[in-house]
């Protein structure tokens, strides 16, 4: 692949310099004292965070164009989805300030945006299943390795916190992601190999199934608690510390706690 292709936006860095900022005044002031809760502490874990699911639903998202120019999709270099310009995957609303208000009031990392591939412009079968696996396991990567940054770097505690939760976020939203559901990556990963009837059954389920799921999980808090303790699995086996990534949860939903 020509290193042209890939052109990084001014947006993308504009959100990378927030998370940064954020991150740097989490890090500067203590969220939590002795005496309480810190104003700025605690704005620069909440910045931090969101800042953070903002790059990951982008990287999320040029993970399957990438995966897709790659595998034989040149359209995609056209749309703009290797611009890692987190508005060229559909709509503004839905894909980022929807996913952000959610994570923001209720914890769960909703998936965002999608990029259109062209499958039938795809090599093979197993082409197109990497290309929906490449979204979920660039969330699972990202949540490694700031589990592994954590845990090898000796830090303030805002920004400890703040990396903690924002990586438990990653495994989480590949756990929910990951599911054979149709309108998440896991099931287009399997799509390929279903029977004819079986596509057909996704391709109409495809709009209203991820709701369905999202309102199971906001609904029945022992099925939320079933996909936090997968997460809290795989979090502690890459080495995560779930005291740490609850207390920034905690801090970063403030209002709640």
């Amino acid at each position: 692949m020509q290193r042209s292709v890939v052109r990084p936006s001014l947006l993308f860095y504009v959100i990378l310099a927030v998370t940064v900022a954020g991150g740097i005044l989490a890090a500067l002031v203590d969220p939590v004292t002795i005496t309480g809760r810190t104003v700025l502490g605690t704005v620069g874990v909440f910045v931090l965070v969101i800042g953070g699911w903002a790059l990951s639903l982008t990287f999320h998202e040029f993970g399957h164009a990438l995966v897709a120019y790659r595998g034989g999709d040149r359209e995609v270099a056209a749309k703009g989805y290797l611009s890692l310009d987190i508005r060229r995957y559909t709509d503004p609303v839905l894909s980022l300030v929807l996913p952000l208000i959610i994570l923001a009031i209720g914890g769960i990392p909703l998936p965002g945006g999608a990029v259109w591939i062209n499958r039938w412009a795809l090599r093979s079968r197993s082409v197109s299943s990497w290309v929906s696996l490449a979204g979920p396991l660039s969330n699972l990567g990202l949540g490694i390795v700031l589990t592994v940054v954590v845990t090898l770097v000796d830090m303030p505690l805002g920004l400890l916190v703040g990396l903690s939760y924002l990586a438990s976020l990653q495994i989480l939203a590949f756990v929910i992601n990951i599911l054979p559901v149709p309108g998440l990556d896991g099931f287009g990963a399997i799509e390929p190999y279903l029977s004819p009837q079986a596509r057909e059954f996704g391709a109409k389920a495809r709009p209203w199934a991820p709701l369905v799921l999202f309102a199971l999980i906001f609904a029945l808090p022992g099925f939320a608690q079933v996909l936090w303790d997968i997460t809290d699995t795989l979090f502690g086996a890459v080495g995560g510390d779930e005291r740490a990534a609850q207390l920034g949860q905690m801090i970063f939903m403030f209002w709640r706690f």
